[in-house]
């Protein structure tokens, strides 16, 4: 079955950088668009960052543009979060999600994604 894993994830200072992975398994890594979400405490999930199957378009939210970073290692079925610059509305528990869908467009829901991690908890420490 279809396995994502995030991994990374822990308890920073404000202004700290980290790196989430997510590893994936059970599918044809390559043939996925793959997203990045977060949900914090009595929110609804919202949409990081994507990319595309080869690497080629990235998207991110207006909220983490210029400080986060996604990336992809299609050989080692890996898709990557650099988090720079930590702010006090970056903590939250980020998902790493896998999408069958190859359109580009209308890729910030949730609902586009079939797979999901488990979650990666971020804490920002004051």
């Amino acid at each position: 079955q279809v396995q994502l894993v995030e991994s990374g994830g822990g308890l920073v200072q404000a202004g700290d950088s980290l790196r989430l992975a997510c590893a994936a398994s059970g599918l044809t890594f390559s043939r996925y668009i793959m997203g990045w979400f977060r949900q914090r405490p009595g929110k609804e999930r919202e949409f990081v960052a994507r990319i595309s199957q080869s690497g080629m378009l990235k998207a991110y939210s207006d909220s983490v543009k210029g400080r986060f970073a996604i990336s992809r290692d299609n050989a080692k079925n890996t898709v990557y979060l650099q988090v720079n610059s930590l702010k006090p509305g970056d903590p939250a528990v980020y998902y790493c999600a896998a999408s069958t869908l190859t359109t580009w467009s209308g890729m910030d829901s949730p609902r586009a994604y079939d797979y999901w991690g488990q979650g990666a908890q971020v804490t920002v420490s004051s």
